[in-house]
């Protein structure tokens, strides 16, 4: 039986590539509705400071849109333009007095900055971090408004923060969430009293850098005054209070392929279907070719083995497990991590192609339709005659084998698939090999209940504060995450028809209405941030 991939929750396309030559011997991990907007009292500061109860008051602002700037070809915008390229010296540990140090890259946008205002500070995650500069809307539809410094924060081993050069392989133990939250922690620092500001820090992280996020706001609360955490799966660890759902990945993905997610009817039982029908023809030597002809896979591509069939369906599965990720309701380059464009609702997509029922005897017309159903995420540029599940491997394509790093060191999220609850086929859980590919490939034991030791999990969220935690029902990571309130602080805001973190992104005119109550949500809690900030400051000084 394969052993499934380990899928991080974002990676460049070309370390995509890169992992596709290992799906054999990687295991998985994996891994709602309107909301109540809140009166408008509630946004006026008690001193009446015009600057914070602007919203309240009724003026009318312009919120900035992606039409407000250049694009990149992609369709993003292009805010580079609109920011300042930055390094800071860090410590590689910060847990010590003498360390060696390395260059942590970050972006400062200040044209809306103001001394009363606030700093809006974005968790980086695993890769390079302009590609959350450019998709992080939220933060820029509200900068003006807030009087915002917006820095975004690269997380160290990932885009160009990374130390030692071609050898920072030899150097993995000082990757860890630890020392990335005391590099936030450091940078906070640095930046206010560089810019001489003493206003409130709102963070805001999706995904990965949503957990992030949620610990530094736990870890740190004098420097971070409040978080929006979209998507972030921190309670997908062992150890807690309630067993993990190990199954939720694979369920919601399934959802998004079901009709109730409006996909074809068919689309899931022929998606089952198939990989009995692959799994059948790969036991001989012509139902191999007859493989390599359905799914139109390059000469350089052999199906030799049960391994080699096993890799072809892990490729398959892939697409479907971002394809839903993606599945937001417009076009979008961030899966793609902006190499090309999904269709709105790739999911539906790639079901169109499966909507059909297939004669039991005409298992190549099901296989091309599959073809062309996985084809809307590895063929999104339109421009593929045949399809390579691997690639050579790139030593500085470095964020696919540092997030599996990560996963063996501190962040094992276990995930299985039973092919009754989902549309794939049984993967058991099996810790001790998982334990043992992480040894094979870092020579690093898993470290299954350091997650929670060190981060608490719902008992945690019960003492913390000031945290809006952020759900979308299409994510295959919510199951992982919070879906419910821990305190008044502490929130859950569900997002029906939401991908991986929507509510982050720019408005657009498709958005469902649970992201627009989402995002009002969010709003009305950073400005309860502030004002209790500032509120503090005023008793200080009466």
């Amino acid at each position: 039986m394969m052993t499934e991939e380990r899928l991080p929750m974002l990676r460049s396309e070309r370390a995509r590539r890169d992992r596709h030559a290992r799906l054999a011997r990687l295991p998985l991990v994996c891994a709602v509705v309107g909301a109540l907007v809140a009166p408008l009292v509630l946004l006026v500061d008690l001193r009446q400071r015009s600057e914070l109860a602007s919203d309240a008051l009724g003026q009318l602002r312009a919120i900035p849109t992606t039409s407000s700037y250049e694009l990149n070809p992609d369709g993003t915008p292009n805010l580079l333009k609109e920011c300042q390229e930055l390094y800071f010296t860090q410590a590689l540990d910060h847990f010590v007095a003498i360390s060696p140090t390395y260059e942590e890259r970050y972006f400062v946008c200040d044209k809306h900055s103001r001394k009363n205002g606030s700093i809006f500070f974005y968790v980086g995650n695993e890769a390079d971090v302009e590609l959350y500069l450019n998709n992080t809307g939220l933060m820029w539809e509200n900068a003006e408004e807030f009087g915002a410094m917006l820095v975004f924060a690269e997380h160290r081993y990932f885009g160009k923060s990374i130390p030692f050069g071609d050898q920072v392989t030899k150097h993995m133990q000082y990757l860890s969430t630890e020392q990335a939250l005391a590099d936030y922690a450091v940078l906070i620092e640095h930046i206010k009293s560089t810019f001489k500001l003493n206003v409130p820090v709102i963070g805001f992280g999706g995904s990965y850098g949503g957990m992030l996020g949620s610990w530094f706001r736990m870890k740190y609360p004098h420097i971070m005054d409040g978080i929006i955490a979209a998507s972030a799966p921190i309670l997908s660890f062992l150890g807690d209070e309630k067993p993990v759902d190990m199954g939720s990945f694979a369920r919601v993905t399934t959802f998004d392929a079901s009709p109730e997610a409006g996909s074809a009817p068919n689309c899931v039982p022929n998606i089952r279907r198939a990989w009995s029908v692959i799994r059948e023809m790969g036991m001989t030597d012509a139902g191999r070719k007859d493989l390599l002809a359905a799914f139109s896979l390059c000469s350089t591509e052999k199906l030799e083995s049960g391994a080699d069939v096993e890799a072809l369906i892990g490729w398959i599965k892939s697409a479907y497990d971002y394809m839903a990720m993606g599945n937001f309701p417009y076009p979008s380059p961030y899966i793609m991590n902006g190499q090309s464009v999904l269709p709105a609702y790739p999911v539906r997509v790639a079901c169109e192609h499966l909507k059909d029922s297939f004669a039991a005897d005409d298992k190549l017309a099901l296989l091309r339709a599959f073809r062309e159903s996985v084809g809307v995420y590895y063929n999104s540029t339109l421009d593929k005659t045949c399809y390579e599940m691997s690639a050579p491997s790139d030593e500085s394509a470095h964020d696919s084998d540092f997030w599996q790093y990560l996963y063996c060191s501190e962040m094992y999220q276990p995930s299985i698939t039973d092919g009754v609850n989902d549309m794939f086929w049984d993967v058991p859980w099996n810790m001790t090999a998982d334990n043992a590919s992480c040894i094979a490939q870092w020579g690093t034991p898993l470290r299954p209940l350091w997650a929670t030791t060190q981060y608490g999990g719902r008992k945690a969220l019960r003492a913390a504060s000031n945290m809006v935690l952020s759900n979308g029902n299409y994510d295959p990571w919510s199951g992982g995450g919070v879906l419910e309130n821990f305190t008044d602080s502490v929130v859950y805001v569900p997002v029906d028809g939401g991908a991986h973190h929507l509510d982050l992104f720019f408005s657009n005119e498709l958005d469902p209405p649970a992201i627009k109550e989402a995002r009002a949500i969010e709003k009305m809690h950073m400005w309860k941030w502030v004002r209790e900030y500032y509120a503090a400051i005023d008793a200080m000084q009466a």
